[in-house]
């Protein structure tokens, strides 16, 4: 009887050693697996903002390419009021205000 007891009394003391080791063992990992958890859901945000960035240059280069091509050079340098050598400029105000009064068969 007393050899059980013992027994019984060994198996008891080495359950609670057991689970004070995995408590320790889980205490010594929770800050670790919180920085990992954390570095990863920075590193998530940061990989978003690279897409983000990436489509916005795409989008830059796509306007930059347009902006350098011969037509819209002459677009808005006509927008600006520049002409070409040999035209005359006619600045006509109050176009909308005429076209208001006068109402043609198309408005």
């Amino acid at each position: 009887m007393a050899k059980r007891r013992r027994k019984r009394t060994r198996l008891k003391l080495n359950r609670w050693l057991a689970l004070g080791a995995l408590a320790l063992v889980a205490l010594l990992y929770a800050k670790p697996v919180r920085s990992y958890l954390a570095t990863r859901h920075e590193v998530a945000q940061r990989r978003a903002e690279v897409r983000a960035l990436g489509a916005q240059k795409h989008a830059l280069l796509g306007r930059l390419a347009f902006s350098t091509s011969a037509g819209a050079l002459a677009r808005e340098a006509r927008r600006l009021g520049f002409v070409r050598p040999g035209e005359h400029l006619f600045i006509i105000h109050g176009v909308r205000e005429w076209l208001r009064a006068h109402p043609g068969p198309g408005n």
